[in-house]
């Protein structure tokens, strides 16, 4: 029976800088839902944010403070400026490459609700690209790809490993240990920037085990993202575009942003999506992001993704004005964890990353700060792991015989993922969230599989929390109709 000191489910930032942070001799195991790329990280555009410097840190904290509209957990905002800096040094360090000038310094760059320019990229707009790629060459453990985990090996109050379905067969696997890094819940969505195969299982496994998850209503919209497509991951526009220059106007060229913020462009993400779904309900225009303050050869070497992939389907950037509409992007709220990544009542199980409730985004995550989160915790994950190594006896658990999915889950998935755009989106009613109760009650009923019931069981929760968060707050906006 083979048994890990750590398994890590999940392959992006957060899941592989926890495993670069485990040494060589320890017997580690990161489990891959899909194709390595296929995750969040890989789709990343804008950059990292870091306190650039000691005296950076206290308006780091304060912008972030300000951007979670008073639900941030002061003291996990402390960790994730005061540990940020060491984080980039740590990653420069090991031979990744920010972008630099023509003299080898760094280039900062500035989003929205920050009050300074203190965000590193890589390859323009390919950051997450670029560092995956190399969290990926700096791994020097074993992985297991197209394997999914379906349960958690839990007894009372210890966590002794996963059970996989690799290759359509279940198996269970042993470990000291379990990181759950899976990301967040795109796929809930009709609408959504993320990568495919971030379902939500994970979030909807813990549920069944009776693990708390914490905040699943305050979910992020971006603002800015290309949905003329026919794919449901839309192509995410960076913060970085508004940050540098780009305006967002309506079908007469007019710039209405300012008239819900001072700030217009730069406005957090939260207020820019309700202003534009708000205005949108007002006078049926389209929406665009205009890109003309550029010189097309600096968006072309700054930009160099956007500008091929908009190019490709003739959009002549950056003259032309591309149409915009906000889409499910992030997942502030998850698995409740403390400082250190460990999820409460269980032992020897921790959560990083999108998966994870560190309360460091309070009510709205600001901008970059979700690599910068995956960087600092998943190697705080790692460390505590480290500093409390012991003897384990293990438990052996038997391999369920359960039924992962069946012809008519699919139907249900789209059904579910318009219920969702429809009623738990950017601005929500009471009405509409308990209509989404009800149906989402009804479907759980239905002959379904697991994988299925594990989607159906975190959409519930996020309606369940949205319903009993009365007021208006952040990326929560409901209202009483």
């Amino acid at each position: 029976m083979i048994q890990y000191d750590v398994i890590i489910i999940g392959a992006g930032v957060a899941g592989l800088y926890a495993a670069i942070n485990l040494p060589k001799d320890k017997k580690v195991l990161i489990i891959n839902k899909r194709q390595t790329f296929k995750c969040n990280t890989f789709y990343a555009q804008g950059g990292v944010a870091l306190a650039r410097d000691e005296q950076d840190i206290p308006t780091h904290i304060k912008d972030t403070l300000a951007a979670g509209d008073g639900l941030c957990d002061p003291e996990a905002v402390e960790v994730l400026s005061e540990n940020s800096r060491k984080a980039i040094d740590d990653l420069i360090a090991h031979g990744f490459n920010f972008d630099t000038d023509e003299n080898g310094q760094l280039l900062y760059t500035k989003e929205a609700a920050h009050s300074c320019e203190r965000i590193l990229h890589a390859g323009g707009d390919a950051t997450g690209r670029y560092l995956h790629h190399f969290l990926l060459e700096q791994n020097p453990h074993a992985m297991l790809s197209d394997a999914r985990v379906v349960d958690l090996l839990i007894e009372n109050g210890e966590c002794y490993g996963v059970t996989v379905l690799d290759h359509r067969k279940s198996r269970n696997i042993y470990a000291k240990n379990v990181i759950i890094a899976s990301g967040g819940v795109g796929s809930l969505y009709e609408f959504h920037t993320n990568a495919p195969c971030i379902s939500a299982d994970m979030q909807g496994l813990c549920v069944m085990k009776g693990i708390a998850l914490d905040r699943m209503e305050m979910l992020q919209f971006h603002p800015t993202v290309f949905v003329n497509s026919a794919n449901a991951q839309k192509m995410l526009l960076t913060e970085a575009l508004r940050g540098e220059g780009a305006t967002i106007e309506d079908e007469s060229g007019k710039r209405f942003l300012f008239e819900y913020d001072e700030r217009g462009e730069l406005a957090s993400r939260d207020i820019v999506s309700k202003a534009m779904y708000n205005y949108t309900k007002k006078t049926g225009m389209q929406i665009y992001l205009a890109l003309n303050n550029f010189e097309e050869e600096y968006f072309r070497h700054r930009f160099p993704n956007i500008f091929n992939y908009l190019r490709a389907l003739g959009y002549e950037v950056p003259n032309a004005r591309v149409p915009i509409s906000p889409a499910f992007h992030y997942a502030i709220g998850g698995i409740r964890t403390d400082l250190n990544a460990r999820v409460p009542n269980v032992k020897n199980l921790y959560a990083v990353g999108e998966v994870a409730s560190t309360r460091v985004h309070g009510a709205n995550r600001l901008a970059s700060n979700s690599l910068l989160e995956g960087l600092v915790f998943g190697r705080r994950a790692a460390e505590d792991i480290l500093k409390n190594e012991s003897a384990k006896e293990f438990v052996y658990f038997d391999i369920l015989d359960e039924v992962m999915s069946l012809k008519n889950d699919k139907m249900i998935k789209n059904q579910l993922r318009r219920i969702m755009w429809e009623n738990v989106s950017i601005v929500r009613t009471k009405s509409g969230l308990n209509d989404a109760l009800s149906t989402i009650n009804a479907l759980l009923n239905e002959n379904i599989g697991k994988l299925l019931k594990f989607r159906l069981l975190t959409a519930r929760e996020i309606v369940l929390s949205a319903l009993n968060r009365n007021e208006s707050i952040g990326v929560h906006t409901i209202e009483e109709k």
